[in-house]
């Protein structure tokens, strides 16, 4: 393997590596409309999208809602908690 390889290889994997999800945790206490609102108002779902992650994190209890380094989400994250959503970053 020369070089250059080697060099794509190792900031792919960092890349990779650095790779989050924020990810909205299922709770009893928000409706389905509030949540598909909060993700279309804060995260810029489209409706379809906001309502099929409010879906998968009722049937599943979590569903990845936007990807990116860490720095990237943690606005998402914050503003998804001032909405009392529950979200984690991973």
């Amino acid at each position: 393997m020369n070089r250059e390889q080697e060099a794509f290889d190792t900031m792919t994997e960092e890349l990779i590596e650095n790779e989050k999800s924020l990810i909205l945790l299922n709770d009893d206490h928000n409706t389905f409309d509030y949540v598909i609102k909060t993700l279309v108002e804060v995260c810029d779902h489209t409706y379809e999208q906001a309502e099929t992650c409010a879906w998968i994190t009722h049937f599943k209890g979590k569903c990845a809602i936007k990807h990116g380094t860490f720095e990237e989400l943690k606005p998402y994250y914050d503003a998804m908690l001032d909405h009392q959503l529950y979200v984690t970053i991973q």
